[in-house]
């Protein structure tokens, strides 16, 4: 094989290569020699259909699978050849081919830029440590409280009013007839908040532990059986207990309900939340302004056709006069993305970062604690989903660089107090708002992290060859 570089202009390379016949032709003696050992043709034994008769029926057949497979692996070899690093998918054109020819074909190549990494001493980006008030976890804890459900039953002599909690059986019947899921035991509403049917509630309103109530109502439009749906119907109720709301008292039993050892470990518990909270959000603004000095700091060229894909992603559902009255500004956030993806891509190289399946697996774990009782489903979507966990593992990777980058830049430690937390965030909110009002919402993205995983993810895809 012999390959030379024909030409070469910007990120745009021109490979040729070069097979001799003689090449070619053992190959496909070789597997001809592998085909006579299993094919069994009339007339003659297994294992001993002779060569000339092979290369007779399946000469063409044979050709084309040794061509294909030869274009593969040359084209892999020329690349490594020539040490070049592919964006995409070259194009090839066959010049000479054929039985009994050399075979000749050139490589169109789009290259991905070599990029000099800048010192990231330079890279400035602020930590907060928020300090949080007694009165501000007070709050937080009052209102958990306040959204806990607590009831006490009601005597016999009582009657319902909204707020309470009435307790019941029903069975319900629609032009006199029973049907499908007409009936239930045991069932909850509170009153006031009209989450059964529609003007349900209401009529509930007055009753006593133990009586009898009939409730005409409407059955919903979206109703499981559609032909009872917007019927009216009638309900016979059986009220089976009645509880009224009490104040929940906020002690060291109210905490330990929640999962805390005490009062006290509670507060340190919704102190720790509230700051969690509030770095989750700073640790977003920090990312992007970390992108944007990144951005700032490397000047690379960008392949032409990574722009094009890029633009047909962040275009993929604008209407086409959209398409093209912001084709400009469309292409500044391609090209953007795709720098942002190259640089981050040369930097976990450079650094040696890799995401181990240890590490893969204890993401997964993560999701599972955070989604109880979904452990199966969520196992088996990942086992079943391999784009899913490539997806996971790119999210790992891009954190590991995000986190190597912080490591090397400057940090400015400041405290703050929430509220000055809240007003900063309010800030970057409205900063960040009117910048996407810019980018025309060409994408749903809010951050870069989305944005840069495509083209890391092409990356993976280099060697792949598309024939003209």
């Amino acid at each position: 094989m012999k390959v030379t570089v024909e030409s070469k202009k910007g990120l745009k390379t021109n490979l040729n290569v070069f097979i001799d016949k003689k090449t070619i032709q053992e190959k496909i003696n070789k597997r001809l020699i592998e085909l006579s050992k299993t094919v069994n043709l009339k007339g003659f034994r297994p294992g001993k259909v002779p060569i000339n008769v092979l290369k007779n029926q399946f000469g063409k057949a044979v050709y084309g699978e040794v061509l294909e497979k030869t274009l593969q692996e040359t084209s892999s070899k020329a690349l490594e050849e020539k040490k070049i690093k592919v964006a995409g998918k070259p194009k090839l054109d066959l010049k000479t081919y054929g039985e009994g020819k050399d075979l000749n074909y050139t490589l169109e190549i789009d290259e991905l830029p070599k990029i000099k990494l800048a010192s990231l001493d330079s890279i400035k980006f602020k930590e907060y440590e928020i300090s949080v008030t007694d009165n501000e976890i007070n709050k937080r804890i009052s209102d958990i409280a306040k959204n806990q459900d607590n009831f006490k039953e009601k005597k016999e002599t009582e009657s319902s009013i909204n707020g309470d909690l009435i307790i019941f059986d029903y069975e319900s019947t629609v032009d006199g007839k029973k049907f499908e899921g007409g009936e239930g035991k045991n069932t909850q509403i509170i009153l006031g908040k009209d989450l059964f049917i529609k003007g349900f509630d209401k009529q509930l309103l007055g009753v006593k532990k133990n009586e009898e109530k009939e409730v005409h109502a409407i059955l919903p439009p979206n109703y499981p059986k559609k032909e009872f749906a917007n019927k009216k119907a009638k309900f016979k109720c059986k009220i089976l207990k009645i509880k009224k709301p009490e104040e929940i008292l906020i002690n060291d039993t109210f905490a330990k309900n929640l999962g805390a050892k005490d009062l006290n470990d509670l507060k340190l518990l919704v102190k720790k939340q509230i700051q969690d909270q509030y770095k989750m959000s700073f640790d977003a603004i920090s990312k992007e302004d970390i992108f944007d000095q990144l951005e700032k700091l490397h000047k690379v060229d960008v392949p032409e056709n990574l722009i094009k894909d890029e633009l047909s992603l962040i275009t993929q559902n604008l209407k086409k006069e959209d398409i093209e009255k912001n084709r400009k500004e469309s292409e500044k956030i391609a090209i953007k993305r795709i720098k942002l993806g190259l640089i981050l891509n040369e930097l976990g190289e450079k650094s040696n970062l890799k995401v181990e399946e240890q590490e893969l697996r204890n993401e997964i774990q993560k999701q599972v604690q955070s989604m109880p009782g979904q452990q199966k489903q969520i196992l088996e979507y990942y086992q079943k989903n391999p784009a899913a966990a490539s997806s996971l593992r790119g999210s790992i990777y891009e954190e590991k660089i995000i986190n190597l980058i912080r490591e090397k830049s400057k940090k400015i430690k400041k405290s703050i107090t929430s509220e000055e937390a809240t007003n900063i965030l309010k800030v970057e909110h409205e900063k960040r708002h009117k910048h996407d009002k810019n980018e025309i919402n060409v994408s749903q993205d809010k951050t870069h992290s989305k944005k840069t995983k495509k083209t890391v993810k092409s990356l993976e895809n280099k060697k792949k060859i598309r024939k003209k």
